[in-house]
């Protein structure tokens, strides 16, 4: 395992080869004073044999499939179901608990490593050998820029995102009362197996509503079927303004006692905010502190989950004479 540490200006990334993790996030606050924003563990053992994702990046398929079946030109392939009757994440050993292979980007502007893995055909279910890089490179204006690219041998499914659990007061208490803005006008509801039901429903009116700042804490309790289906939030938000590969803002994220801001641009078409809702004070992390309840967030941008099984959905298809191409830029600052 190797590890790989991002400097510039006054934020610093260290990440590693096993599941690419971003391992530590320091920002300053609004007194300067650099805190690590991002949940994980002192040791490489501990990722080993309890972390729920942390800062990993998932795939091939992040999120979830239904029943871990999906057809493809034809054919029908099965995944392996590693959430109850469920896909998740790419299966029992997704992207996350692989080794891939590092090169560091030699750039003082913007230092950067890419990561390199190589998936066989079949690996957990899938058809076609993929190749896929991710690379992470750190400018000075406080931004960590995340690039995909994959490619593939056989038509086959590739959905990739970056799983760092935020807590932007440094993992001091929950993340409740952190501001969030998301630009979605529409979410996707789901069953009771988080599964997306195919509608896509107005935020207007609901919980879901982050379109103008609202405490992350501020509905999550309130008597609504989808929060109490998913334990809080767990969805897919439908991001708009979407173009055609261009970066556009998905969320804003302001922690009010530090100062701290997380300002999120995508080339995805949707953004699975999670509230944390599984973390329940079992997991011991970093400096020997207790992950509680709701004590991080996830912003995980993505095709929906489930898209090989909605034709109306955006496609998550990718073939021989084709390449995946993703972005996701997260600005670190202060206010």
């Amino acid at each position: 395992m190797q590890a790989f540490v991002l400097r510039n200006g006054d934020v610093e990334v260290e990440a590693i080869t096993y599941g690419a993790i971003i391992t530590r996030v320091l920002a300053p606050d609004r007194r300067g004073e650099p805190g690590d924003v991002v949940l994980g563990f002192d040791t490489l053992d501990e990722y080993l044999e309890h972390s729920p994702y942390f800062g990993a990046v998932v795939g091939r398929y992040a999120n979830r499939i239904a029943h871990g079946r999906f057809a493809l030109d034809g054919v029908t392939y099965q995944l392996a179901c590693n959430d109850g009757a469920n896909h998740l994440h790419g299966g029992v050993r997704g992207f996350d608990k692989v080794l891939w292979t590092a090169t560091p980007l030699s750039d003082d502007a913007m230092p950067g490593v890419t990561f390199l893995y190589d998936s066989a055909d079949g690996d957990e279910g899938y058809p076609g050998t993929l190749s896929a890089r991710v690379t992470y490179r750190l400018s000075g204006d406080g931004a960590l820029h995340v690039r995909y690219h994959a490619t593939t041998d056989r038509a086959t499914i590739v959905n990739l995102t970056q799983h760092s659990y935020f807590n932007l007061a440094a993992g001091e208490g929950n993340v409740l009362g952190h501001q969030v803005v998301v630009n979605a006008s529409r979410f996707t509801p789901v069953d009771a197996g988080l599964i997306p039901t195919g509608e896509l429903r107005l935020v207007e009116g609901t919980p879901f509503d982050f379109r103008t700042p609202a405490a992350l804490g501020a509905r999550i309790d309130e008597p609504d079927g989808q929060l109490e289906t998913a334990g809080g939030y767990d969805h897919n938000f439908v991001l708009d303004s979407v173009g055609d590969r261009a970066l556009v803002l998905a969320a804003r994220v302001v922690e009010p006692m530090s100062g701290r801001t997380l300002e999120l641009r995508t080339t995805e078409p949707g953004l699975q905010l999670y509230s944390g809702n599984f973390l329940d004070g079992s997991i011991i992390g970093k400096g020997g502190r207790r992950y509680a309840h709701r004590s991080g967030f996830c912003l995980e941008t993505q095709h929906f989950p489930d898209s090989p099984n909605h034709p109306e959905f955006p496609s998550a298809v990718l073939r021989p004479d084709g390449q995946y191409e993703s972005e996701s830029v997260f600005v670190f600052g202060v206010t």
